[in-house]
């Protein structure tokens, strides 16, 4: 959760598992991986974030089509805190993922997820500014939340994270965005998470061994996506 403007490109890829298989590949790795010390004792760190698009819906659309390079803001928070608010970019080309990340005060986000913008200013993080440019010229809004329980794992050699991430949900009141009780819905189907796995250069073949079980294949699914789908 580290923050960075000048972010390398990763490796990504995505399965949709059961429960019953997350529970086997967390049997796994425990052995060959560490805990994300964010996650605390229960392992487990709840993740919140706002998306946006514009008027045209063109993030969901790109994403949908596969449109080769792609990329979306969101803002994002973990446990519910407003102690540390990220900002970020998401960019997807030629099969690689980066993610670039400042962060934002309260006031800010305040001032955003309510529909306005940040004025451009040399002072503030050049992410902030790009968004404040994009809601500028491209008419950027806050569309949907999503909000989910990640389980994360890593191994420091390759950069490698899996995360099991459950009770993928969506909601819309960007007012209640801090509500510990935010009304939201469920969007994956009983019994279905998401597995991600992440890499810089290599992925060690024992942790790729420990992660492929037999019938579940790579998926381009977008959480984004799968939450906005509800509301268009």
């Amino acid at each position: 959760m580290g923050i960075s403007e000048n972010a390398k490109y990763r490796h990504e890829y995505k399965y949709i598992i059961t429960e019953d298989e997350a529970r086997l590949i967390e049997s796994r790795i425990k052995g060959l991986m560490t805990r994300d010390g964010h996650a605390g004792v229960s392992g487990q760190y709840n993740i919140r974030s706002i998306y946006f698009d514009d008027l045209q819906n063109t993030c969901y659309y790109e994403n949908e089509n596969g449109t080769d390079p792609r990329e979306k803001f969101r803002i994002r928070i973990y446990d519910l805190s407003a102690e540390t608010i990220h900002l970020e970019l998401k960019r997807k080309e030629r099969g690689m993922c980066q993610k670039l990340c400042c962060n934002i005060s309260p006031e800010q986000l305040e001032a955003i997820k309510g529909g306005g913008y940040i004025p451009i200013s040399k002072n503030n993080p050049q992410l902030l500014n790009r968004l404040s440019a994009a809601i500028l010229t491209r008419g950027l809004k806050p569309k949907i939340i999503v909000e989910y329980d990640r389980e994360p794992w890593v191994y420091k050699y390759g950069n490698v994270r899996v995360t099991l991430d459950r009770n993928i949900r969506s909601a819309k009141d960007m007012n209640r965005f801090f509500d510990r009780e935010l009304p939201s819905r469920n969007v994956m189907p009983s019994g279905k998470h998401i597995m991600e796995v992440k890499w810089d250069e290599f992925l060690p073949d024992f942790i790729l061994s420990a992660v492929s079980l037999k019938g579940i294949c790579k998926t381009t699914y977008s959480k984004y996506c799968l939450c906005r789908k509800f509301s268009l």
